[in-house]
């Protein structure tokens, strides 16, 4: 702890406690220890050691169990923005992704999704509805459409796999994607989906996905739990 700085002590060590669930140092289900042990081995005062452990209860990396102590949660999954999957990310993390099929149909395209295609209004597409899982917690809920015909789809492979990784296994190209990401609060539905209570934070992505012959492949729709969920931004300074 840098003493010296005018970061508050509190604050120093959230973001070391943070880096270490990160990093990987403190794993899923570990024990903090204490709050007065904790201030006696860092030299802190308990009220320090108190703000900081709760500045991750409200994050979601910390939980408070009554008769166990403070335990660590799963990190929060920071996702950069590119073309990638979700499944793929959470791979690449060691977060063991899992995927349930919710609905897995061919209905007709509504004006927004045949815009987001470029397939005619009412034209036949395929829906897929997907909740994915990290460590067996709930993380997301994805819906997609795709053009009819694009891929031979299965629920067992959109169990196993991402979506991406399937497209590109059918010899798709992805090339370049639309995207915006906003926020809102969660339905009762969606709170109960996701293990979030009604009204909590819930992050939102819409995305269009080309193939290399500039051909709309995918439209996608998803929620994602904010306390479990970012996205990640490098930003440039424009020359």
């Amino acid at each position: 702890m840098d003493r010296s700085s005018p970061v508050p002590l509190y604050y120093q060590l959230s973001q070391q406690l943070e880096a270490a669930i990160e990093q990987g140092g403190l794993a899923p289900g570990s024990l903090l220890g204490n709050e007065i042990d904790l201030a006696a081995r860092l030299g802190l005062s308990r009220p320090t050691v108190r703000q900081a452990i709760q500045s991750l209860v409200d994050k979601g990396l910390l939980v408070r169990r009554r008769g166990v102590g403070t335990q660590v949660l799963h990190s929060q999954v920071k996702r950069p923005l590119e073309l990638s999957s979700l499944y793929d990310d959470l791979e690449a993390a060691g977060q063991q992704p899992a995927t349930r099929v919710l609905r897995h149909t061919t209905e007709p395209a509504t004006a927004r999704v045949a815009a987001a295609l470029g397939v005619p209004e009412g034209a036949e597409v395929v829906f897929v509805e997907r909740l994915r899982l990290a460590h067996g917690e709930p993380m997301a809920r994805l819906c997609n459409h795709l053009p009819a015909g694009l891929l031979d789809l299965d629920d067992d492979k959109l169990t196993g796999t991402g979506l991406y990784r399937l497209i590109r296994t059918a010899g798709i190209t992805l090339h370049s994607a639309r995207q915006t990401v906003g926020a809102r609060a969660a339905t009762a539905a969606e709170g109960e989906l996701l293990a979030e209570p009604e009204g909590a934070p819930l992050l939102t992505m819409e995305r269009t996905t080309y193939d290399d012959t500039g051909r709309a492949v995918e439209f996608g729709s998803h929620i994602y739990r904010a306390s479990r969920y970012a996205f990640d931004f490098q930003l440039l300074v424009r020359p």
